[in-house]
């Protein structure tokens, strides 16, 4: 049984039923709204930022985690490795700055969130947060004037910044019962109204692929990594009891996916999304793991947490697609081409 209200609408919202009839209503509003705040882009009373450089926003239609930031990782680390110079931005979500900033190595989750800097620690490239994403590709612009190309972690409905390539990313949830909030689980309608010139492409993360998308494939790492900076093949851990904790948006498929390597988990702790983990203690002598996300915010307390990598890649056919875009994409702003 459901013991939090939002297991409860996860589980509504994975068909219609009764709940879902009952919030209907509600989800007319949310048309209206979403509506509205399209008219007043088009209309002219909001405007939208328009990049020297294109822009990819890696985003979700369905609320919850679906495997971006992963995604995200992958396609920084690939796009680096062909000769781009990537920026990419975020909304820092689960942190307490205020204003656009630019995430270091220094910084800390609670002020500049959990994911933000876990991309920073992975990619080391330029990262700004803000909740004006414009505002924050602006100033990762400035900083960073020789940037090629900006990558967005979420941002498909954030319409302040135009974006030239979107990819949806969807988890094994499809489109739930497809309905919008608060009925169903969808930020917007799917098929999603696409602004003239944007390129989408849709991407799958779990085992149930969405009709034209592509799988990505996703496996944790054979090692884990401590704090102090220690790495140990997750073999050596067989035939020994451990403990795991996560706070990510369905932590039982990290918990799954650590028993399927062989770790025998003996105790098991899972917090919301997002959590600071801030009052977490370790609940007995067994060593620790955690995902790369918690870890950015046990180290500073607990640099014992063994963190496991979560490995991402996206398939040959996705890049032959991309590319030619990017390429056109660049030439049009000016650019050479990578």
């Amino acid at each position: 049984m459901p013991t939090r209200l939002s297991d409860f609408l996860l589980d509504a919202w994975r068909k219609s039923g009764p709940v879902a009839w009952c919030l209907l209503p509600f989800t007319l509003l949310s048309h209206a709204y979403i509506g509205l705040v399209k008219l007043a882009y088009q209309w002219g009373w909001k405007s939208t930022v328009k990049l020297p450089v294109p822009v990819i926003v890696v985003g979700n239609v369905m609320v919850g985690g679906t495997g971006k930031t992963p995604v995200v990782i992958h396609l920084a680390q690939r796009l680096t490795q062909m000769g781009w110079r990537v920026g990419v931005i975020a909304r820092g979500y689960g942190g307490h700055h205020a204003d656009c900033t630019e995430v270091t190595q220094q910084s800390l989750a609670r002020e500049v969130g959990d994911e933000a800097l876990l991309l920073k620690h992975r990619l080391g490239l330029p990262v700004f947060i803000g909740k004006r994403r414009a505002q924050a590709a602006l100033q990762l612009m400035q900083t960073y004037p020789q940037t090629q190309l900006i990558i967005s972690d979420d941002g498909l409905q954030h319409l302040a910044l135009h974006h030239d390539i979107a990819l949806c990313i969807f988890d094994d949830r499809g489109l739930g019962n497809g309905y919008l909030l608060p009925a169903g689980p969808l930020r917007e309608s799917w098929p999603r109204q696409l602004s003239e010139g944007v390129v989408q492409m849709t991407v799958h993360t779990g085992s149930k692929p969405l009709e034209g998308s592509l799988a990505a494939h996703r496996q944790l790492a054979g090692y884990a990594v401590n704090g102090l900076g220690e790495q140990r093949a997750l073999h050596t851990w067989q035939h020994q009891t451990v403990d795991a904790l996560a706070a990510i948006a369905q932590p039982e498929l990290f918990f799954s996916a650590l028993r399927q390597t062989g770790l025998l988990l003996a105790h098991t702790q899972a917090f919301p999304d997002h959590d600071s983990l801030g009052y977490w203690q370790p609940h007995s002598a067994n060593n620790v793991f955690c995902t790369e996300k918690d870890a950015v915010k046990l180290w500073p307390q607990h640099p014992e947490v063994w963190a496991v990598p979560l490995q991402c890649d996206l398939p040959a056919v996705f890049w032959e697609e991309l590319m030619p875009h990017l390429h056109r994409l660049s030439l049009a702003h000016g650019h050479q081409t990578a």
